[in-house]
């Protein structure tokens, strides 16, 4: 004993850093379900957590995510939320947005995620943008992964769905409208806005999210402004029109997957399936003026400038690859002087599912290409270099063309629906330039 005792002292004065970490004394506990060892020497902190938890905090549950964050910011730059709240549920419902610095990544471990019905603002948001931030930053590197089963659910009970143009109500029906308790409440914004959006990503530099699906978000389940080197993949939504409230049926407009905004280049989306109630990956680069929005506006269908300001507001080099849903696959859409260009499409396939009532009617397409409605038609030429192979659909058309198009090619389309041909043009094919079509097919069903 004694021999041993005298070799520690003189392993300690050779490392006196050892006892400092806690190497020789007993000054390490293991944290609640979802992180792992947690140092309590006075020196060592939070930087020799190996994973921080939501579960080593205290408060709501939105308090304790937002202080795992902080912990991980600039340490581990990474948080846990496991499946097992130490509140004794097994999910995580929040009051307000998730705000994610860059440099971070969320693990979600086989956990439940969703919205409480005081909420009235997205699940996440990168930190740079939100309610009166005038003068947005660049972020970068932020990331979502989920490990196992993932759910992110919107309210049982939602305050506003819908977007900016959709006044709330709680009996919604015909018109633009969507479903909201605050409909008719003082001092709250009658109509939707962004804080729909489940997950809002602006002024990002690297995002990626991966193994998540999506429940009955507010608005569009993912949006993007102003954002470049995306990444999303395996992705699953149940996103239907309709929510069901205390045993009735409710109308939730707006419902798109995954939007582009203005100036969003550099994305892969791979592998995104499920029931939408709008457009499953929406693309839109849009100049309407006079209506602008600033940055921040809490009016806004966009948390940033709805203004284009020039070619880096393009939407550009957009790869979608291996894509279905039961309604309509993607949309561009541009107006004015505003650009989508290269943006390459393989696989997508839009079927009716006959336990899902079609959104507005029924699928009206595969592919849109064009912006009819939606401020003034797109210069010609601004919308250039569009390419899409092995489509599927059953709408009112395989490819519908709205608005002048240059060098697109459209190959190998195989449609099932009621219209005489795969492809529709609404403007005169005169005012086009080099669009190919390639092997596309009607079948019938009789």
């Amino acid at each position: 004993m004694k021999f041993i005792l005298v070799f520690i002292i003189a392993l300690v004065s050779a490392n006196p850093s050892l006892l400092a970490q806690g190497s020789l004394k007993g000054n390490t506990k293991t944290a609640g379900n979802g992180g792992r060892t947690v140092s309590t020497s006075k020196n060592a902190g939070l930087k020799d957590v190996e994973d921080i938890s939501p579960n080593q905090f205290k408060g709501s549950d939105i308090e304790r995510i937002q202080a795992a964050i902080a912990a991980a910011k600039g340490t581990t730059n990474k948080i846990v939320i496991p499946k097992r709240n130490n509140n004794g549920t097994k999910h995580w419902k929040i009051d307000s947005a998730i705000l994610l610095p860059g440099n971070m990544t969320v693990i979600l471990d086989n956990c439940i995620i969703q919205l409480s019905d005081a909420c009235r603002d997205n699940m996440f948001r990168s930190d740079n943008v939100g309610v009166g931030i005038a003068n947005p930053v660049w972020t970068s590197n932020i990331s979502i992964v989920g490990m196992g089963e993932v759910l992110l659910k919107g309210a049982d009970n939602p305050r506003a769905t819908g977007d900016a143009y959709r006044t709330l109500t709680r009996t919604p029906d015909k018109g633009r409208v969507s479903y909201g308790t605050d409909a008719g409440k003082e001092g709250v914004r009658q109509k939707g806005d962004w804080r729909n959006n489940l997950i809002q990503m602006a002024y990002v530099d690297g995002f990626s999210m991966k193994n998540v699906k999506i429940e009955n978000s507010h608005a569009w389940a993912i949006s993007f402004e102003r954002a470049r080197n995306v990444n999303l993949s395996d992705l699953i939504f149940n996103n239907p029109e309709y929510i069901t409230v205390d045993g009735v049926a409710k109308k939730v407009y707006n419902k798109d997957g995954i939007n582009l905004r203005h100036g969003c280049k550099y994305f892969r989306i791979n592998n995104i399936t499920g029931i939408n109630g709008d457009d499953l990956v929406a693309l839109s680069s849009l100049d309407v003026p006079p209506f602008y929005h600033a940055n921040g506006d809490i009016a806004s269908y966009q948390v940033t400038s709805t203004k284009w300001n020039g070619p880096e507001d393009d939407t550009e080099q957009i790869f979608i690859t291996n894509c279905q849903t039961n309604y309509t696959g993607v949309a561009i859409r541009a107006s004015d002087e505003a650009s989508i260009h290269h943006v390459y499409i393989n696989g997508i396939i839009t079927k009716a599912r006959p336990d899902t009532p079609p959104p507005y009617g029924g699928s009206p397409y595969t592919l849109l290409v064009g912006g009819k409605g939606y401020g003034q038609t797109p210069l010609f030429g601004k919308i250039n270099n569009i390419y899409a192979m092995n489509l599927m659909g059953d709408g009112k058309s395989l490819i519908l063309i709205e608005s002048p198009i240059l060098n697109c090619q459209f190959m190998n389309g195989i449609y099932t629906g009621s219209a005489p041909d795969p492809i529709v043009y609404k403007i005169d094919k005169a005012e086009t330039k080099n669009v190919g079509e390639v092997n596309l097919v009607k079948v019938s069903l009789d």
